[in-house]
């Protein structure tokens, strides 16, 4: 027998097995069935995204400023363009716009300095981020102070005022969420109590129904000299409301932590608060970015309700416009635009969770 002691080149996988058309084969045309409903689905989709590429593409109305620039058949863009400006800033002064910029480019910047993992000083970042730059910002945003113009809330709106809803909300929300999420786990009977009632309370009301009373009931109970901003008032009904559906998602995590961590913690003479902070909690936080992103996407979403109490959101102030003489008859652009600025920011939040969860491998796979 002759054993042939040579190694063999290695050669490239069958062409039948590899590529793009493999790939079509194994999962759209595998069988009769299955070629069937891809032909089907091509069909629909041809049908579907060929008229709206003509509509908001091809035979759109892009150049001009008047509704008489709209002469072709497709999407009058005309009408974004000329009220973006309200769209981002609302009803905030023209004269003034400088000031919203920088807090724009600051929020924005400290939020990139924060997702990107190569940059330094993080921790610090984000002490500026939670405590000096809030502050920063309702002062460039109100004004008052240092020679700025006072501008009432009233006139805040449009992506400026979503943007600023949702943040305050998320970042109210989650600390209060995990503090309502410990003691409802908690031994002690009027703190577990406490907390329980709490959580039912408003994940039982609706959050329009928490908007309104906060916009209308609540001054009711007030002194006559007392009175709270309709802002102040509806930043405190969101983050209350959401803190109690974060609460949920957090004890949720806590619970899939196995006890036997905790045990040995405490075994080690550690405290509650060390348990809890230094092994339990960071490994639970792990668990809880899908929850938790999916309730921060939520909120976004929900500040649109607060057209009922009359803070013009982007979505409000869009139809506010809608209601322009001038521009009757363009709607569907308006909520097209509202629908794509809501979608960026919600995909990017989402595609961040799953980069966080690739990251700190919080698939548990096996």
């Amino acid at each position: 027998m002759i054993h042939n002691k040579t190694m063999i080149d290695q050669r490239p996988a069958p062409k039948s097995t590899i590529g793009p058309m493999a790939w079509l084969r194994g999962n759209l045309f595998n069988g009769p069935v299955n070629t069937l409903f891809t032909l089907v689905g091509l069909y629909v989709l041809y049908l579907l995204v060929v008229p709206t590429v003509q509509w908001a593409i091809i035979d759109a109305n892009w150049v001009g400023t008047t509704r008489e620039d709209c002469t072709r058949e497709g999407a009058c863009w005309v009408f974004v363009k000329a009220r973006f400006t309200q769209f981002i800033y609302g009803l905030y002064p023209r004269s003034e716009l400088w000031r919203a910029n920088i807090v724009f480019v600051g929020f924005f910047a400290l939020i990139a300095w924060l997702a990107i993992p190569r940059l330094p000083l993080k921790r610090w970042v984000a002490v500026f981020a939670l405590v000096v730059f809030p502050v920063i910002a309702y002062v460039l945003l109100h004004g008052g102070h240092f020679g700025l113009p006072r501008v009432p809330t009233h006139r805040w709106g449009g992506l400026m005022l979503t943007l600023l809803l949702a943040s305050v909300g998320m970042i109210g929300a989650l600390p209060i969420g995990i503090v309502l999420a410990l003691g409802r786990r908690s031994s002690m009977p009027i703190v577990k109590s406490f907390s329980v009632v709490f959580i039912e309370f408003w994940r039982g009301v609706p959050l329009i129904t928490v908007l309104f009373m906060a916009s209308v009931m609540l001054p009711l109970f007030l002194p006559s000299d007392l009175s709270v901003d309709r802002l102040i008032r509806a930043l405190i009904g969101i983050t209350l409301f959401q803190s109690a559906y974060m609460a949920e998602v957090i004890r949720g995590g806590l619970q899939a932590i196995p006890r036997g961590q905790d045990e040995a913690a405490a075994a080690l003479g550690m405290t509650y608060w060390k348990r809890m902070g230094l092994i339990v909690m960071p490994q639970a936080l792990k668990m809880m970015i899908p929850g938790i992103v999916n309730t921060f996407i939520s909120l976004f979403k929900d500040t649109t309700l607060v057209m009922i109490i009359g803070l013009f959101d982007l979505l409000g102030i869009v139809q506010a416009a809608l209601s322009d003489s001038r521009w009757l008859g363009f709607s569907l652009e308006g909520y097209v635009f509202a629908a794509f600025v809501f979608w960026i920011f919600c995909f990017s939040m989402s595609r961040y969770s799953q980069y966080l969860e690739r990251r700190l491998n919080t698939g548990h796979k096996r």
